[in-house]
């Protein structure tokens, strides 16, 4: 090798000496960005869609402060877009009609399934940011589900990851200025009807999973424990008695996880509603950051009970994942306990 092909040699491996280093945006600059566009879309959204008087038409002076609280919530029951109304003061409603809640729930499945297969389309061995991305946050997931429920988990991750991603865009979208704005946008989540809907679709996947994993008969024992008689009859009727007490709250579980979703999203809404219409732009920033991270918390646990109560099902009384599971179920109520104390009062 001559001297020259050395000299080139060692500086194509000499460490680049530029002295103007590339400087990205840094991470005070982008909270500030992010908070100034809050509160630049939320002033549009009250300049555009400014409160009118409850049952008012747009444009009708609106008196500060108790019109602008009326005029900004709409509860309970949502605005009817296409078919019969249905009671305004009633929560739960069985009229046949499209309200506001069910489509901005269609407009969230739209967004949450082509979002999932763009980033998932054509995927390869070296993935792209996209594909790297969804994978790293589909395996998280699971491992955080199969760390929580065991092994019996793993063939119902799928249905863990998708209740949360729909839950938990379900609940983020109601923190965008103008959805509770137009009459035909609102969280879907703040609709009891909504919740208890997802609440049933849970309900029937764990119920069809513990009669198909044990048996209509393996199933129904573990309610009707007739077995237990050949102990004797006290340990007989203690086994049917704690099992009929089972088979209540297990009609209990759509309901408590309908509720306790519909609840805290409906407080959250009611709350960032409230203070947006008193103080318009800037303290509702820092409630929308802590509702941002509760409603995150909200769509985890609903989604990791589901996953909880389908063990429970598929697992009889004597197996360790059964009481894996029973101990993960009492560790996500207290979470949820600790997160209702960050809950703002309303």
């Amino acid at each position: 090798m001559t001297s020259e092909q050395v000299a080139t040699a060692t500086v194509a491996e000499a460490p680049s000496t530029d002295p103007t280093p590339r400087k990205g945006m840094s991470g005070r600059r982008k909270w500030l960005l992010i908070i100034g566009a809050v509160i630049l879309v939320d002033v549009l959204a009250f300049i555009f869609f400014p409160p009118f008087p409850a049952g008012g038409e747009p444009g009708q002076p609106c008196p500060y402060p108790a019109c602008f609280i009326n005029g900004t919530l709409e509860f309970p029951a949502p605005h009817t877009v296409f078919g019969p109304s249905a009671p305004a003061d009633q929560l739960v409603t069985f009229t046949p009609s499209i309200s506001s809640t069910i489509i901005t729930q269609w407009i969230v499945m739209v967004f949450v399934i082509v979002g999932s297969i763009l980033l998932t389309r054509g995927n390869k061995l070296i993935p792209g940011r996209g594909q790297n991305l969804f994978e790293w946050f589909y395996e998280f997931l699971g491992d955080f589900g199969l760390g929580l429920a065991g092994a019996a988990a793993k063939p119902y991750i799928p249905l863990f990851v998708g209740f949360f991603l729909l839950i938990l865009f379900s609940n983020w979208v109601g923190l965008v200025p103008i959805v509770g704005r137009v009459e035909w946008l609102r969280a879907p989540s703040s609709d009891v009807n909504i919740t208890l809907g997802l609440a049933l679709v849970a309900f029937a996947a764990f119920e069809i999973e513990g009669f198909r994993k044990l048996g209509f008969r393996g199933y129904l024992s573990k309610f009707f424990p007739f077995y237990e008689f050949k102990n004797g009859v006290g340990a007989g009727v203690i086994a049917l008695f704690v099992g009929l007490v089972e088979l209540m709250l297990e009609f209990v579980k759509p309901i408590t996880l309908s509720m306790r979703l519909f609840g805290n999203i409906y407080g959250g809404e009611v709350a960032l509603g409230v203070i947006t219409a008193l103080t318009i732009s800037l303290i509702p920033v820092a409630l929308v950051s802590l509702e941002v991270m509760l409603n995150a918390i909200q769509a985890l646990i609903f989604s990791v009970l589901t996953l909880m109560f389908i063990v429970l099902a598929i697992e009889s009384h004597h197996d360790e994942e059964g009481h894996v599971a029973e101990e993960a179920v009492e560790a996500i109520e207290a979470i949820e306990a600790e997160g209702r104390q960050l809950q703002p009062a309303h």
